[in-house]
């Protein structure tokens, strides 16, 4: 047990490849999909199936009257995409048909004229099957086109090859960069990850989340919501009974504990260091929430950089933002009204950023002439803001991967003993 801390490092006008977020396509009735995006807006939330069937049912309708199929099937990267297909059932609405029904074993049995279990046996080339069955089971296969179910043959074994992945904020940089690291070293180590989204990040009711995922026979769990406030209460009550083992995200490393994590402190000194260094010595700091525990290790590193180079580092220089540009803009305005003096800021993450540079250019100040700015995660954007953004590169991808690979790991030596 223990922590895996990987360690940032400060991005100088950084060139990157900038990306566009996707937005929820317009249909035929589009004042209902307007009406769900600005909830998704106000809310911060992806669309929910129950969202999706209520455009599904309103374009199904529409399309009937005007000839027609348009939008929707399917959420990909947040944009609802893909056409209607099936047969009439009424009043204008279809319902969806399979062109395909799933071949079973016992259909691939009855064509070959033996039992399942000796289709079996062929398909996990046991020795006891004579040639000739084998060779006629194996040509009923390839024509019907059987696939055997791997979540069967893992769970057979013993096993399941899923991992269970409990995350927040995905439509955030730096959650939806691990989970990224976390599907491809899956994918790589033969692991299927099924992923639970948590809409209160706070909450300690977890109860409804493991009995889920476990229902599921997940392997393992990979914990990847944020330490906010206390929720990691639960651990001391349940923890010690989950039958599969448990690595976590974004939270203080405990010596009986499994983490993987960057070390926001170091990051959060690296950035003002980088800012002493280009001489400046008034130094603000515009961070995150309280509550969550990144946000008070990057301002712990903040102070440790100023206090060992002998610089003020007082409260009247910190304001506390929410993550949102918005906050980073109004941050700024309230920092420079408490110290007038301020030369250059350090902002704990890169969208904050961008609305203090926004603020900055408002009040006439040039960057980085007049206000020096640095900012932390490394979004693809940051190259593209000008002057190009400095800051701080997380390696969250590289987290995600860790972390799968600690999972396995865990996972042998349990299966062991």
């Amino acid at each position: 047990m223990g922590g895996i801390i990987l360690t940032p490092i400060v991005i100088d006008d950084q060139a990157a490849v900038q990306t566009n977020l996707a937005n929820v396509t317009h249909g035929v009735c589009s004042t209902l999909q307007d009406q769900l995006r600005q909830k998704y807006k106000t809310q911060r939330t992806s669309p929910t199936r129950g969202d999706i069937h209520q455009i599904l049912d309103c374009n199904v309708a529409v399309s009937k009257r005007i000839g027609y199929y348009v939008t929707v099937n399917g959420i990909d990267n947040g944009t609802l995409n893909g056409t209607v297909q099936g047969e009439e059932v009424g009043r204008g609405f279809y319902r969806q048909v399979n062109s395909r029904k799933r071949v079973t074993i016992k259909q691939v049995a009855e064509e070959s004229g033996v039992s399942t279990q000796t289709v079996s046996r062929v398909i996990n080339d046991r020795p006891d099957v004579a040639p000739t069955t084998r060779r006629r089971v194996q040509e009923v296969i390839e024509k019907l086109g059987y696939q055997p179910s791997h979540a069967a043959r893992s769970l057979s074994r013993g096993v399941s090859q899923s991992l269970g992945v409990v995350a927040f904020g995905i439509e955030f940089f730096g959650p939806s960069r691990a989970l990224s690291g976390i599907e491809r070293q899956a994918a790589e180590l033969g692991y299927s990850p099924l992923l639970y989204l948590v809409r209160e990040p706070e909450s300690n009711n977890i109860e409804h989340i493991i009995d889920d995922l476990l229902s599921r026979h997940v392997d393992g769990i990979i914990w990847a919501v944020p330490e906010i406030g206390d929720n990691r209460a639960w651990l001391e009550e349940k923890l010690q009974s989950l039958p599969v083992p448990v690595v976590f995200h974004s939270m203080d490393p405990r010596p009986e504990l499994s983490v993987v994590c960057v070390d926001n402190r170091a990051g959060g000194r690296l950035a003002t260091q980088h800012l002493i260094k280009q001489g400046y010595r008034h130094i603000g700091l515009i961070t995150g929430p309280m509550a969550w525990w990144e946000a008070r290790e990057r301002l712990r590193g903040w102070r440790d950089a100023l206090v060992e180079a002998n610089l003020p580092a007082d409260d009247s220089l910190i304001v506390t933002g929410s993550w949102a540009a918005a906050d980073g803009e109004k941050g700024l305005a309230k920092l420079l009204d408490q110290r007038p003096d301020v030369e250059a800021v350090f902002v704990s993450n890169d969208q904050m950023a961008l609305g203090v540079m926004q603020a900055a250019r408002k009040r006439g100040h040039r960057i980085p002439e007049d206000l020096a700015i640095a900012g932390f995660d490394n979004i693809p954007e940051a190259a593209y803001f000008w002057p190009p953004l400095t800051t701080v590169s997380q390696p969250l991808f590289d987290v995600g991967g860790v972390s799968v690979a600690e999972l396995q790991r865990m996972i042998k030596a349990e299966r062991q003993g």
